[in-house]
């Protein structure tokens, strides 16, 4: 029998989470992990203060000038040789797609129903427009991962310090 598919934050272990609140990303870069998709993205001071603030995606209009914005922030933390702040500007990103995909989706972006033990909702419910968000957020999302600097630094990093 298939388990239904339940939201991972119902078991998370803040415990065993590589990316910790109390920590000044900036001054302890290399307390920093990569990790995988956006792990870290909500977490990591200073960038998310710094990054945060422009992660829109409400309609396509506001997600180009959010992408182009946070696209601007990841060639500064490049140029400055802040992988940290590259690489959670790239999560931005991402998480931009992703987000905007789950509200093109799912009426609300809700995928699960709390009050019915987590059921998943009906796909398709969602509002279009967001589509073209995730689009957007796409597009900028994949320019960053592929650029030369960033994917050096990143292979760097990873060997360096996980």
């Amino acid at each position: 029998m298939i388990k239904p598919e339940r939201p991972s934050y119902l078991n998370f272990d803040e415990k065993a989470y590589a990316w910790k609140p109390d920590i000044d990303y900036r001054k302890e870069p290399e307390k920093y992990r990569v990790g995988k998709g956006e792990q870290g993205v909500l977490i990591c001071e200073p960038y998310k203060s710094e990054i945060g603030p422009y992660w829109r995606f409400k309609t396509p209009e506001i997600a180009i000038r959010s992408s182009q914005e946070i696209y601007r922030l990841f060639l500064k933390y490049l140029q400055n040789d802040e992988f940290v702040g590259a690489d959670l500007t790239r999560k931005y990103l991402q998480m931009g797609y992703t987000r905007a995909r789950r509200y093109a989706n799912y009426k609300g972006g809700k995928k699960y129903d709390k009050e019915n033990d987590y059921q998943q909702l009906e796909r398709g419910t969602g509002d279009s427009e967001k589509a073209e968000s995730a689009k957007i957020f796409y597009e900028i999302w994949k320019k960053a991962e592929s650029h030369s600097a960033y994917a050096e630094q990143k292979q760097s990093w990873k060997k360096r310090y996980g």
